[in-house]
C-alpha cells in the first residue's frame, strides 16, 4: 500500500510540472503553451504589446490578423505560408482570390518578427506569431482568451492553388463550406463557432453583391436577407462599381467580439451568404446558431476550443520547415 501511495504521489507531482499537460501531439512532435518559456520568455508579451498598439491605431486590425491565421491554417496547415511574398519558385498565396485586395496588415507581423529577432534571434516562428496574434486580437476586442499551443515551424513553400481551393468563399453553398472544414479535420461545431469571428471586421461589396441583386442567377435578390437591411446595403453597394466599399460584418457591435453575430443571423441580417446559410440550410448548424445567440459564454468557450483545434492543423515541428528570419521570405 505504501509503494502504491508513493507511486501515486510521484505521478501527481510529475503531472503538476509536466510542460505538456496541455500539449497537442502532431505527426512530428508536440505543440504546447510553454514552448518559449526558456528560449524566449518575453515572446508572448512582445506579440501582445505590438498587436495592442496596432489595434488601438485601427480597430479593424484585430479582424485582419485573426483572418490571416485562418487563411494560413486552411492551406497546407498552420505554417505561415500566407506570409511569403513571391520569389524564385514561390508564387505567393497573397495573390489568390480569397486574399488579393483583401488579406492585410502583414506589416504588423513584420514588426512583431523584427522585435522578436532582436530579443531572441532565430527562435520564434512566424507561424506561432500568427497564432498568438489571432488570440490577442480576439482578447483585445472583448473575446475569450485561451492558451495557445506553440512550437510550429515555418514552411519553405506556398500554395496558390491550395489558397484558391481550400478557403471557404462567401458565396459557397453550406455543404461546400462544411466539406472544406471537414477536409481540415474540423466539424460542424467548429464551422459555426469559428464563423462567429465575423462578429468583428468588414467585408467588401464584391463579397455579397450577388445577394442584393442576383442571388441565383435570375436577377432576384436573396429572399433570406431582411429586405430593409438589403435596402441599406444597396445604397453603398451598387449593382456595378464600388467593389472595394466596406461594410461591417456585424453592424450591431462591429468592433466588439461578442455573440451579436448570431443574433443578426436570427434576424436575417447576416451580411455574407456564407453567414446566413448557417441558419437556413442545415438543422444542426441552425441549432448551434440559436444556442450561441442565447448564450455568449457558450459561444466563447467553443470558439476558444475550435481555435486551438484549427491551430493544430498539420503544423511543421521539430526539424521540419525552418524558423524564418523574415516572415516574407525563406532563409537563404
Amino acid at each position: 500500500m505504501a509503494k502504491s501511495m508513493s507511486f501515486l504521489t510521484l505521478l501527481v507531482s510529475f503531472l503538476a510540472i509536466a510542460p505538456c499537460c496541455f500539449c497537442f501531439r502532431t505527426s512530428g512532435g508536440y505543440l504546447y503553451p510553454q514552448f518559449y518559456d526558456h528560449s524566449c520568455p518575453k515572446a508572448q508579451e512582445i506579440v501582445k504589446s505590438i498587436v495592442a498598439k496596432a489595434v488601438a491605431r485601427e480597430a479593424r486590425t484585430a479582424a485582419s490578423l485573426l483572418r490571416l491565421h485562418f487563411h494560413d491554417c486552411f492551406v497546407q496547415g498552420c505554417d505561415a505560408s500566407i506570409l511569403l511574398d513571391s520569389s524564385g519558385s514561390i508564387i505567393s498565396e497573397k495573390q489568390s482570390v480569397p486574399n488579393k485586395n483583401s488579406a492585410r496588415r502583414f506589416e504588423v507581423l513584420d514588426e512583431i518578427k523584427s522585435a522578436l529577432e532582436k530579443e531572441c534571434p532565430h527562435t520564434v516562428s512566424c507561424a506561432d506569431i500568427l497564432a498568438l496574434a489571432a488570440r490577442d486580437s480576439t482578447v483585445l476586442t472583448g473575446g475569450p482568451r485561451w492558451e495557445v499551443p506553440l512550437g510550429r515551424r515555418d514552411s519553405r513553400v506556398a500554395s496558390l492553388s491550395g489558397s484558391n481551393n481550400n478557403i471557404p468563399a462567401p458565396n459557397n453553398t453550406f455543404q461546400t463550406i462544411l466539406n472544406k472544414f471537414k477536409r481540415q479535420g474540423l466539424d460542424i461545431v467548429d464551422l459555426v463557432a469559428l464563423s462567429g469571428s465575423h462578429t468583428i471586421g468588414n467585408a467588401r461589396c464584391t463579397s455579397f453583391r450577388q445577394r442584393l441583386y442576383n442571388q441565383t442567377g435570375n436577377g432576384i435578390a436573396d429572399f433570406t436577407l431582411d429586405q430593409s437591411y438589403a435596402a441599406q446595403l444597396r445604397s453603398g453597394c451598387p449593382r456595378t462599381g464600388g467593389d472595394q466599399n466596406l461594410f461591417f460584418l456585424d453592424f450591431v457591435s462591429p468592433t466588439t467580439f461578442d455573440n451579436s453575430y448570431f443574433k443578426n443571423l436570427l434576424a436575417s441580417k447576416g451580411l455574407l451568404n456564407s453567414d446566413q446559410v448557417l441558419l437556413t440550410k442545415n438543422e444542426a448548424s441552425a441549432d448551434l446558431v440559436k444556442k450561441y445567440a442565447e448564450n455568449n459564454e457558450l459561444f466563447f468557450d467553443q470558439f476558444a476550443k475550435s481555435m486551438i483545434k484549427m491551430g493544430n492543423i498539420s503544423p511543421l515541428t521539430v526539424s521540419s520547415g525552418e524558423i524564418r528570419k523574415n516572415c516574407r521570405k525563406i532563409n537563404s
